[in-house]
Protein backbone atom coordinates (compact mmCIF):
# COMPACT_ATOMS: atom_id res chain seq x y z
CA UNK A 1 0.00 0.00 0.00
CA UNK A 2 1.39 3.37 -1.04
CA UNK A 3 1.88 6.01 1.20
CA UNK A 4 -0.14 9.22 0.71
CA UNK A 5 1.83 12.24 -0.80
CA UNK A 6 3.35 14.96 1.40
CA UNK A 7 1.21 17.34 1.88
CA UNK A 8 4.00 20.32 2.07
CA UNK A 9 7.21 20.69 -0.11
CA UNK A 10 10.04 22.23 1.80
CA UNK A 11 13.51 23.59 1.03
CA UNK A 12 15.70 24.11 3.51
CA UNK A 13 18.51 26.79 3.73
CA UNK A 14 21.14 26.68 5.61
CA UNK A 15 23.58 29.35 6.99
CA UNK A 16 26.85 28.11 7.06
CA UNK A 17 30.26 30.24 8.24
CA UNK A 18 32.56 28.26 5.69
CA UNK A 19 30.05 28.42 2.69
CA UNK A 20 30.49 30.62 0.46
CA UNK A 21 27.46 31.74 -2.34
CA UNK A 22 23.95 30.00 -2.22
CA UNK A 23 24.76 26.27 -3.51
CA UNK A 24 22.88 22.76 -3.15
CA UNK A 25 24.51 21.39 0.16
CA UNK A 26 25.26 18.09 -1.74
CA UNK A 27 27.62 19.92 -3.77
CA UNK A 28 29.03 22.05 -0.76
CA UNK A 29 29.74 18.93 1.13
CA UNK A 30 31.49 16.93 -1.54
CA UNK A 31 33.85 20.04 -2.20
CA UNK A 32 34.35 20.47 2.12
CA UNK A 33 36.44 17.99 2.55
CA UNK A 34 39.25 19.41 0.17
CA UNK A 35 38.37 23.25 1.05
CA UNK A 36 41.72 25.44 1.00
CA UNK A 37 40.97 26.60 4.07
CA UNK A 38 44.66 28.42 4.50
CA UNK A 39 42.67 31.94 3.27
CA UNK A 40 40.45 32.23 6.47
CA UNK A 41 43.10 31.54 9.30
CA UNK A 42 44.94 34.66 10.76
CA UNK A 43 48.58 32.61 10.18
CA UNK A 44 48.00 30.28 6.88
CA UNK A 45 51.60 29.24 8.11
CA UNK A 46 50.29 27.97 11.64
CA UNK A 47 49.90 23.95 11.56
CA UNK A 48 47.80 24.03 15.04
CA UNK A 49 45.35 26.79 13.87
CA UNK A 50 44.77 25.04 10.48
CA UNK A 51 43.79 22.20 12.46
CA UNK A 52 41.60 23.52 14.90
CA UNK A 53 39.65 25.63 11.89
CA UNK A 54 39.46 21.93 10.05
CA UNK A 55 37.73 20.66 12.82
CA UNK A 56 35.71 23.75 12.99
CA UNK A 57 34.96 23.44 9.45
CA UNK A 58 34.07 19.56 9.08
CA UNK A 59 31.64 20.55 12.29
CA UNK A 60 29.87 22.87 11.59
CA UNK A 61 29.38 20.96 8.04
CA UNK A 62 28.19 18.26 9.63
CA UNK A 63 25.33 20.59 10.66
CA UNK A 64 24.64 21.23 7.11
CA UNK A 65 24.46 17.58 6.05
CA UNK A 66 22.08 16.70 8.73
CA UNK A 67 19.60 19.87 7.62
CA UNK A 68 20.07 18.19 4.49
CA UNK A 69 18.63 15.06 5.40
CA UNK A 70 15.53 15.59 6.96
CA UNK A 71 12.66 13.29 6.54
CA UNK A 72 8.81 13.06 7.62
CA UNK A 73 5.98 11.46 6.55
CA UNK A 74 3.89 14.94 5.68
CA UNK A 75 6.84 16.79 4.12
CA UNK A 76 8.61 16.60 0.76
CA UNK A 77 12.15 18.03 1.75
CA UNK A 78 13.61 19.34 -1.72
CA UNK A 79 17.31 19.31 -2.09
CA UNK A 80 19.11 21.76 0.79
CA UNK A 81 21.40 24.59 -0.34
CA UNK A 82 23.24 26.16 1.91
CA UNK A 83 25.29 30.24 2.12
CA UNK A 84 27.65 31.61 3.98
CA UNK A 85 27.90 35.32 4.05
CA UNK A 86 28.74 36.10 0.57
CA UNK A 87 25.53 34.53 -0.14
CA UNK A 88 23.18 36.04 1.99
CA UNK A 89 22.57 38.49 -0.91
CA UNK A 90 21.40 35.71 -2.80
CA UNK A 91 19.24 34.55 -0.16
CA UNK A 92 18.02 38.30 0.36
CA UNK A 93 16.77 38.13 -3.31
CA UNK A 94 15.59 34.32 -3.80
CA UNK A 95 12.59 34.14 -6.16
CA UNK A 96 10.69 30.40 -4.88
CA UNK A 97 7.11 28.64 -6.41
CA UNK A 98 4.32 29.48 -4.68
CA UNK A 99 4.08 25.72 -3.49
CA UNK A 100 7.17 25.44 -1.85
CA UNK A 101 8.29 26.94 1.38
CA UNK A 102 11.59 28.28 2.51
CA UNK A 103 13.17 27.60 5.47
CA UNK A 104 16.30 29.25 6.70
CA UNK A 105 18.16 27.31 9.42
CA UNK A 106 20.47 29.37 11.45
CA UNK A 107 22.48 27.40 14.38
CA UNK A 108 25.02 28.33 17.54
CA UNK A 109 25.60 31.62 17.27
CA UNK A 110 26.88 31.98 13.98
CA UNK A 111 23.89 34.80 13.13
CA UNK A 112 26.86 37.26 14.84
CA UNK A 113 29.70 36.62 12.25
CA UNK A 114 26.78 38.50 9.89
CA UNK A 115 25.78 41.13 12.27
CA UNK A 116 24.85 44.58 10.79
CA UNK A 117 23.61 42.44 7.70
CA UNK A 118 21.74 39.65 8.89
CA UNK A 119 18.92 41.67 10.07
CA UNK A 120 18.76 42.97 6.38
CA UNK A 121 18.71 40.40 5.18
CA UNK A 122 16.04 38.44 6.98
CA UNK A 123 14.01 41.47 6.23
CA UNK A 124 13.53 40.52 2.59
CA UNK A 125 13.56 37.04 3.23
CA UNK A 126 10.35 36.70 5.52
CA UNK A 127 8.79 39.66 3.21
CA UNK A 128 8.99 36.81 0.45
CA UNK A 129 7.26 34.22 2.44
CA UNK A 130 10.23 33.04 4.05
CA UNK A 131 10.66 31.47 7.52
CA UNK A 132 13.51 31.39 10.12
CA UNK A 133 14.32 29.06 12.25
CA UNK A 134 16.93 29.54 15.11
CA UNK A 135 18.73 26.65 16.62
CA UNK A 136 20.55 28.82 19.59
CA UNK A 137 23.02 27.30 22.00
CA UNK A 138 25.78 28.86 24.90
CA UNK A 139 23.03 31.54 25.96
CA UNK A 140 22.26 33.42 22.67
CA UNK A 141 19.78 35.53 24.44
CA UNK A 142 22.62 36.97 26.63
CA UNK A 143 26.10 36.58 24.76
CA UNK A 144 24.95 36.93 21.29
CA UNK A 145 24.80 40.89 20.25
CA UNK A 146 22.87 40.70 17.53
CA UNK A 147 20.09 38.52 18.68
CA UNK A 148 17.97 41.77 19.20
CA UNK A 149 18.66 41.95 15.32
CA UNK A 150 17.09 38.96 14.28
CA UNK A 151 14.81 38.39 16.86
CA UNK A 152 11.50 39.83 15.19
CA UNK A 153 12.02 37.12 11.82
CA UNK A 154 11.48 34.22 14.06
CA UNK A 155 9.14 31.79 13.34
CA UNK A 156 10.93 29.01 15.91
CA UNK A 157 13.57 29.66 18.60
CA UNK A 158 14.99 26.79 20.46
CA UNK A 159 17.56 27.57 22.61
CA UNK A 160 19.97 26.23 25.39
CA UNK A 161 18.41 29.23 28.44
CA UNK A 162 15.98 28.60 31.37
CA UNK A 163 14.91 31.63 30.88
CA UNK A 164 14.98 33.05 28.05
CA UNK A 165 17.15 37.22 28.96
CA UNK A 166 13.98 39.30 28.94
CA UNK A 167 14.87 42.14 26.73
CA UNK A 168 15.42 39.80 23.98
CA UNK A 169 12.06 37.74 24.72
CA UNK A 170 10.57 41.17 24.18
CA UNK A 171 11.74 41.40 20.80
CA UNK A 172 10.70 38.13 19.41
CA UNK A 173 7.46 37.86 17.51
CA UNK A 174 4.61 36.86 19.34
CA UNK A 175 3.74 33.97 16.94
CA UNK A 176 7.68 32.70 17.09
CA UNK A 177 7.22 29.20 18.80
CA UNK A 178 9.69 28.55 21.52
CA UNK A 179 11.48 25.38 23.04
CA UNK A 180 13.91 25.29 25.76
CA UNK A 181 15.85 22.58 24.52
CA UNK A 182 19.83 21.52 24.71
CA UNK A 183 22.16 21.67 21.82
CA UNK A 184 21.82 17.65 20.61
CA UNK A 185 23.86 15.78 18.23
CA UNK A 186 24.98 16.83 14.94
CA UNK A 187 24.46 12.66 13.77
CA UNK A 188 23.36 11.12 11.30
CA UNK A 189 20.40 8.69 12.68
CA UNK A 190 22.29 5.69 12.96
CA UNK A 191 25.12 6.24 11.09
CA UNK A 192 27.17 4.41 13.54
CA UNK A 193 26.66 0.87 14.21
CA UNK A 194 25.98 -0.60 17.81
CA UNK A 195 28.82 -1.89 19.41
CA UNK A 196 27.76 -5.27 21.31
CA UNK A 197 30.92 -5.80 23.32
CA UNK A 198 32.59 -2.47 23.42
CA UNK A 199 35.89 -1.97 26.01
CA UNK A 200 35.14 -1.85 29.23
CA UNK A 201 36.45 1.77 29.32
CA UNK A 202 35.42 5.26 30.22
CA UNK A 203 36.35 7.61 27.65
CA UNK A 204 36.95 11.60 28.51
CA UNK A 205 36.42 13.96 25.23
CA UNK A 206 37.50 17.41 25.63
CA UNK A 207 39.53 20.48 25.56
CA UNK A 208 42.32 22.04 27.06
CA UNK A 209 40.79 25.09 27.81
CA UNK A 210 37.93 22.94 29.53
CA UNK A 211 40.71 21.23 32.03
CA UNK A 212 38.97 23.47 34.68
CA UNK A 213 40.28 22.71 38.37
CA UNK A 214 36.50 21.26 38.68
CA UNK A 215 36.96 18.49 35.68
CA UNK A 216 40.46 18.11 36.23
CA UNK A 217 39.22 16.93 40.29
CA UNK A 218 36.61 14.32 38.56
CA UNK A 219 39.53 12.96 36.23
CA UNK A 220 42.26 12.94 38.79
CA UNK A 221 39.98 11.36 41.14
CA UNK A 222 38.37 8.61 38.46
CA UNK A 223 42.33 7.56 37.10
CA UNK A 224 42.88 6.65 40.93
CA UNK A 225 39.58 4.41 40.52
CA UNK A 226 39.83 3.09 37.12
CA UNK A 227 43.77 3.34 36.02
CA UNK A 228 43.99 3.26 32.54
CA UNK A 229 40.77 2.26 32.03
CA UNK A 230 39.89 5.86 31.65
CA UNK A 231 40.92 7.29 28.63
CA UNK A 232 41.27 11.13 28.56
CA UNK A 233 41.31 13.38 25.51
CA UNK A 234 41.95 16.69 26.29
CA UNK A 235 43.08 17.83 22.75
CA UNK A 236 40.38 19.59 21.39
CA UNK A 237 38.34 17.75 19.59
CA UNK A 238 38.37 14.72 17.13
CA UNK A 239 37.04 15.21 14.04
CA UNK A 240 33.39 14.57 12.76
CA UNK A 241 34.80 11.56 10.71
CA UNK A 242 36.25 9.99 13.36
CA UNK A 243 33.64 9.94 15.91
CA UNK A 244 32.53 6.88 14.82
CA UNK A 245 35.08 4.45 16.60
CA UNK A 246 34.45 6.33 19.46
CA UNK A 247 31.51 3.68 20.06
CA UNK A 248 34.54 1.14 21.84
CA UNK A 249 33.94 2.77 24.77
CA UNK A 250 31.20 1.37 27.03
CA UNK A 251 30.88 4.72 29.15
CA UNK A 252 31.22 8.43 28.29
CA UNK A 253 32.04 10.96 31.33
CA UNK A 254 30.64 14.46 30.13
CA UNK A 255 31.13 16.70 33.13
CA UNK A 256 29.52 20.17 33.70
CA UNK A 257 30.57 22.21 30.42
CA UNK A 258 32.20 25.48 30.93
CA UNK A 259 29.84 27.69 30.09
CA UNK A 260 26.64 26.01 31.83
CA UNK A 261 27.87 26.90 35.15
CA UNK A 262 25.49 29.85 34.95
CA UNK A 263 21.69 29.75 36.49
CA UNK A 264 20.41 30.35 32.97
CA UNK A 265 22.22 27.10 31.90
CA UNK A 266 21.45 24.95 34.43
CA UNK A 267 18.84 22.48 32.53
CA UNK A 268 21.06 22.31 29.68
CA UNK A 269 24.21 20.28 28.82
CA UNK A 270 26.89 20.51 26.20
CA UNK A 271 26.37 18.22 23.36
CA UNK A 272 28.22 15.46 24.71
CA UNK A 273 25.67 13.19 25.84
CA UNK A 274 24.12 13.34 23.12
CA UNK A 275 26.33 12.42 20.46
CA UNK A 276 27.97 9.70 23.22
CA UNK A 277 24.29 8.20 23.20
CA UNK A 278 24.25 7.88 19.38
CA UNK A 279 27.04 6.12 19.72
CA UNK A 280 25.34 3.27 21.70
CA UNK A 281 28.18 4.86 24.64
CA UNK A 282 26.48 5.39 28.19
CA UNK A 283 25.82 8.97 29.13
CA UNK A 284 27.71 9.88 32.70
CA UNK A 285 26.56 13.26 32.72
CA UNK A 286 26.99 15.98 35.98
CA UNK A 287 24.29 17.49 37.41
CA UNK A 288 23.60 21.06 37.86
CA UNK A 289 24.47 23.01 41.50
CA UNK A 290 20.86 23.91 41.37
CA UNK A 291 19.60 20.52 39.92
CA UNK A 292 17.32 19.47 37.30
CA UNK A 293 19.86 19.18 34.16
CA UNK A 294 18.37 16.83 31.55
CA UNK A 295 15.39 15.63 33.86
CA UNK A 296 13.56 13.97 31.54
CA UNK A 297 16.20 12.22 30.40
CA UNK A 298 17.55 10.91 33.47
CA UNK A 299 14.31 9.72 34.82
CA UNK A 300 14.11 7.47 32.05
CA UNK A 301 17.20 5.86 32.60
CA UNK A 302 18.53 6.96 29.31
CA UNK A 303 21.40 9.09 30.98
CA UNK A 304 23.64 7.77 34.15
CA UNK A 305 23.56 11.12 36.26
CA UNK A 306 25.98 12.41 38.88
CA UNK A 307 25.29 14.86 41.46
CA UNK A 308 27.32 18.06 40.86
CA UNK A 309 30.88 18.03 42.33
CA UNK A 310 30.21 15.21 44.52
CA UNK A 311 33.34 12.28 43.81
CA UNK A 312 30.86 9.56 45.82
CA UNK A 313 28.03 10.18 43.41
CA UNK A 314 30.27 10.15 40.12
CA UNK A 315 32.51 6.63 41.43
CA UNK A 316 28.78 5.06 41.96
CA UNK A 317 27.20 6.19 39.01
CA UNK A 318 30.63 5.15 36.90
CA UNK A 319 30.05 2.06 38.70
CA UNK A 320 26.59 1.74 37.37
CA UNK A 321 26.90 2.71 34.04
CA UNK A 322 30.01 0.08 33.72
CA UNK A 323 27.93 -2.83 34.44
CA UNK A 324 24.63 -1.96 32.26
CA UNK A 325 24.14 -5.18 30.06
CA UNK A 326 23.92 -4.83 25.95
CA UNK A 327 20.01 -4.67 26.25
CA UNK A 328 19.82 -0.94 28.27
CA UNK A 329 23.25 0.39 26.15
CA UNK A 330 20.66 -0.25 22.77
CA UNK A 331 17.69 0.79 24.09
CA UNK A 332 20.14 4.45 24.55
CA UNK A 333 21.23 3.86 21.25
CA UNK A 334 17.85 3.96 19.88
CA UNK A 335 16.44 6.69 21.72
CA UNK A 336 19.64 9.28 20.88
CA UNK A 337 19.81 8.39 17.11
CA UNK A 338 15.62 8.60 16.93
CA UNK A 339 15.00 11.16 19.08
CA UNK A 340 18.28 13.50 19.97
CA UNK A 341 19.88 14.89 16.95
CA UNK A 342 19.56 18.27 15.84
CA UNK A 343 17.75 17.05 12.39
CA UNK A 344 15.24 15.04 14.43
CA UNK A 345 14.70 18.19 16.67
CA UNK A 346 14.05 20.41 13.45
CA UNK A 347 11.73 17.98 11.63
CA UNK A 348 9.70 18.00 14.66
CA UNK A 349 9.52 21.80 14.83
CA UNK A 350 9.15 21.98 10.81
CA UNK A 351 6.11 20.14 11.04
CA UNK A 352 4.68 21.59 13.41
CA UNK A 353 4.81 25.05 12.40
Amino acid sequence: MSSPPASRRIRVYHFCPWADRLEDAAAFLTRLPSLDLRPRVSDPANADLLRMARLDCDWHGENTRCFATLAHPAIQFLPAQVTGIPGLIDLAQLKRPADEEAWLILDGQNPQKAAGAIGKVLTFFTRAGGRVLFYAFDEASRTMPCFSEIAPHLSVLIHDESPLSESARARLSPTCFITQRSWVANFTPFSTPFQDTPDDRVLFLGSKLGLTPHRQRQLDFLRKKLGDRLVVFADHSVGVGERGALNRFKVSLCPEGRKFSTPAMARAHTDRPFWSGCLGSVPLSENSRAGGRLDELASANLIVRYEHADLDSLWAATQHALALPASERRRIYDHFNQHETIGAVVTAHLAAS
